[in-house]
């Protein structure tokens, strides 16, 4: 199982517009609009770590995405 969080840049205004398509996503756990340097915060969580990278590369083509921040959440066996 693999876990991690994105953090998005987006265009100025389609913030809740991109929310909105995250949580159609079968992988997306969670996804919040924040204050600060990052606009969302996206949790996934996949079965493995290809499905995990698919993940990603499909959230970073969502039209109005500018830039993004993957943090790969690492389990202790």
């Amino acid at each position: 199982m693999n876990k991690g969080f994105i953090l998005l840049n987006c265009d100025l205004g389609a913030e809740e517009y991109i929310v909105d398509e995250l949580k159609q996503m079968q992988q997306v756990r969670n996804a919040y609009l924040t204050f600060g340097a990052y606009d969302v915060i996206v949790e996934i969580q996949t079965e493995n770590q290809e499905e995990f990278g698919k993940t990603i590369a499909g959230i970073r083509k969502l039209s109005r995405v500018v830039s993004t921040m993957t943090l790969n959440v690492i389990s202790p066996e």
